[in-house]
């Protein structure tokens, strides 16, 4: 599954285009590589998403086969961390 489809069906994102730009803009990691939006993801990848203020770091646990349920999201990744992003002002 890309990654932004998989930030979108587990609501880590609003929308698959929220995820896309992220993608586009540097946002997004997998294993500590920038991701493009069509990468794929697989059981076991670490994610880090520094969008909404925090940085995100999660791994994948289950890739969904389609929708997904909003109370069963997180069954598919385990945060591994959240930390508020440092804004220099």
């Amino acid at each position: 599954m890309r990654i932004d489809m998989f930030l979108n069906k587990l609501c880590l994102t609003k929308t698959r285009s929220i995820a896309k730009n992220a993608c586009d803009k540097n946002l997004v990691f997998i294993n500590s590589k920038l991701a493009k939006a069509s990468n794929e993801i697989k059981v076991g990848d670490a994610i880090t998403l520094n969008l909404y203020g925090y940085k995100h770091e999660l791994r994948v646990e289950e890739v969904p086969a389609g929708n997904v349920a909003k109370k069963d999201t997180t069954r598919y990744y385990t945060m591994l961390e959240r930390s508020e992003l440092k804004t220099d002002q």
